[in-house]
């Protein structure tokens, strides 16, 4: 038996690992058979575009693309392979960081990222080979190939280990330098803001995404390693999880409103004179139907005569609906919005938290999390809040705040560790970005490493409220007393001066909580807790949920809340109640932790606050 080519293994999917018995539908191959000799019937052969008789050639090698990235090419491939080394030819597509023509114009110097990672790649192209002004241009897209080359040894100023000799310019999109946003230097963040969809260009908001995007690979990896389900929960909901009301209205009424009054404008609605004489016409194609059935008119007569009744009646119920339509938006009779003429039939909200969805998935599957965007109508400008946000959201079956403390400070600890891991480089060049303004933490590597390897504190609410008020020497803001929701510079103060590394502070008063938090036996606290970490503050709320349906019953009146919204909450409790706790991390505080950012509008690709909803 002839041996089967080696492209057959990649065409018939017999790859290893891909494929347990490779040689299974190798069996199958026969060799080409000349024209003259009859072919024996076989088996099907597996889908193909060819003719059985005739095998086609290898297809030719891809080109390698490469990227600055050191590891691998950018493309994905079945196995790792090593970085392109100095002789290979190579393709590469990036954008122009900075350019400038050398030798009286002869050649010009390139510095080529394509945001991989914060390492450029410096590229040469010869005047011959493509017009120079065209690719100089900061924001200019390129995609060349060429030859991979050490510098000259003998070179005064070789600041790189490897640069790319170009042969050939494949694709050009130009850039307008007059009008290019981003000019060269330093561009302050608040300025960046105002053009959102350019600013991942810059070497900063490029380190925030791949800090972002591990993170997120972090988060899943670690609930996937300790047996959680990732559960989708919903963006549009009925019910308030914080019960604080600053909620945005999801409703199609205003538009609608608007439809209607154009309508209107266009199609008056009829008067009443239009519905008389409307009535006036169904009266005299009944008289027509009654004349015709004393006369004995024939079947066919009588029928056409009784369709026209039909319609004229079903013009005048037209008519009369007509009539009632009012522009603006519907009301009751108490002057209430009309809720029931809205897409959902009731209101609806953007959620500001999917805890109480996954909770139902925690009580049938036991371990889960919620991973998504959740929104909040608080008219606040401070640099810590935003109008849409993101939250990881896990929830434990069978599971007290002892056990929601543990998992919480677990998990916090392996986002930093996976950080010190993956994204060293990114989170060193933030911190020396900054530094010398005074405007970022100098110590983000040490921040990480500390929390990665220490045990947090754990302290209630009454210790730290008798921590706070005995402190000499320093005045807060904000007045310390049991009940207060610790302010920003209270947690701050506990993680950065007192303790030195995360607290964490349960037993909250009720009065300052959601009323899903289990209430304590001394009924005035609630078994919650919050993560307080050095630069930010609070990073983690959560808490042990209340599985009584008496008291969960009633904690839902105590906040101001009607019962019936949350009927199917209450029914978790109802059927099969299980002692069940969970905790909610702030995304974007996360990143502000781990990289000392400081204000959260950085943080996130497309941030939303007052007044500002770009793209």
């Amino acid at each position: 038996m002839n041996p089967a080519p080696a492209w057959l293994d990649r065409c018939l999917g017999a790859r290893a690992g891909l494929n347990p018995n490779p040689l299974r539908r190798l069996r199958r191959y026969r060799p080409p058979i000349p024209r003259f000799r009859r072919r024996r019937r076989c088996a099907p052969w597996p889908t193909r575009s060819w003719p059985r008789h005739r095998w086609p050639r290898s297809p030719p090698p891809r080109p390698t693309i490469w990227s600055p990235r050191s590891a691998a090419p950018t493309y994905a491939t079945s196995s790792p392979r090593a970085a392109p080394s100095p002789g290979s030819r190579v393709v590469v597509g990036g954008w122009v960081r900075t350019g400038r023509e050398q030798g009286h114009g002869t050649f010009a110097f390139l510095q080529v990222t394509d945001g991989s990672c914060l390492a450029t790649l410096q590229v040469i192209v010869q005047a011959a080979v493509h017009p120079l002004a065209r690719l100089t241009a900061a924001g200019t897209s390129v995609l060349v190939e060429g030859e991979l080359r050490r510098p000259p040894e003998d070179s005064k100023k070789a600041t790189v280990a490897i640069e790319l000799r170009v042969d050939r310019v494949i694709e050009v999109g130009e850039t307008n330098p007059s009008t290019y946003p981003l000019p060269k230097g330093n561009i302050a963040l608040d300025t960046l803001r105002d053009v959102v969809h350019l600013r991942p260009r810059t070497n900063t908001i490029s380190a925030i995404a791949r800090i972002r995007h591990q993170l997120a690979c972090a988060t899943h990896r670690f609930f996937d390693e300790n047996g959680f389900l990732y559960v989708h929960t919903p963006i549009i909901t009925t019910s308030d999880c914080e019960g604080a009301g600053e909620m945005f209205q999801v409703t199609t009424l205003f538009s609608q409103a608007e439809k209607l009054e154009k309508e209107l404008k266009e199609n008056p609605a009829p008067s009443e004179a239009d519905i008389e004489a409307a009535k006036l016409i169904v009266k005299t194609k009944g008289d027509a139907v009654a004349q015709l059935k004393a006369a004995r008119a024939s079947s066919q007569e009588v029928s056409a005569s009784v369709s026209e009744l039909t319609k004229a009646k079903e013009n005048v119920l037209r008519l009369e609906e007509r009539s009632k339509l009012k522009p603006g938006i519907p009301l009751k009779d108490d002057g209430t919005i009309a809720f029931e003429n809205d897409f959902f039939k009731r209101q609806a909200f953007l959620t500001v938290s999917g805890q109480l969805q996954v909770e139902t998935y925690a009580c049938a599957l036991s371990s889960v999390y919620t991973f998504g965007p959740t929104f909040r109508a608080e008219n606040s400008h401070t640099s810590r809040h935003l109008a849409e946000f993101w939250m990881v959201e896990p929830e434990i079956a069978f599971a007290n705040l002892q056990d929601d403390m543990n998992c919480a400070e677990k998990y916090v600890q392996y986002l930093c560790q996976w950080l010190l891991d993956h994204c060293e480089e990114d989170i060193e060049f933030i911190s020396k970005k900054y530094e010398k303004s005074g405007r970022h933490d100098q110590t983000a590597i040490n921040r990480l490493k500390l929390v990665s390897s220490t045990p947090f504190e754990r302290i209630s609410y009454t210790t730290a409220v008798d921590i706070l008020k005995n402190v000499e020497g320093h005045e807060f803001q904000n007045k310390v007393e049991w009940g207060i929701d610790l302010a920003s510079e209270h947690e701050r103060y506990l993680t950065e001066v007192i303790f030195k590394k995360p607290v964490i502070v349960y037993n909250y008063p009720k009065e300052i909580k959601a009323f899903y938090m289990r209430l304590n036996d001394d009924q005035k606290t609630v078994a919650a807790m919050d993560v307080l970490v050095p630069q930010v503050g609070e990073l983690i709320g959560g808490s042990q949920r209340e599985e009584r349906l008496d008291v969960l019953k009633q904690r839902i009146l105590d906040a101001g809340l009607p019962l019936e919204p949350y009927e199917w909450y209450l029914d978790l409790r109802r059927y099969g109640s299980v002692k069940h706790s969970g905790f909610g991390l702030g995304f974007e505080r996360m990143i502000l932790f781990a990289t000392g950012m400081e204000n959260i509008r950085d943080v996130i690709p497309f941030p939303r606050y007052p007044g500002r909803a770009d793209l």
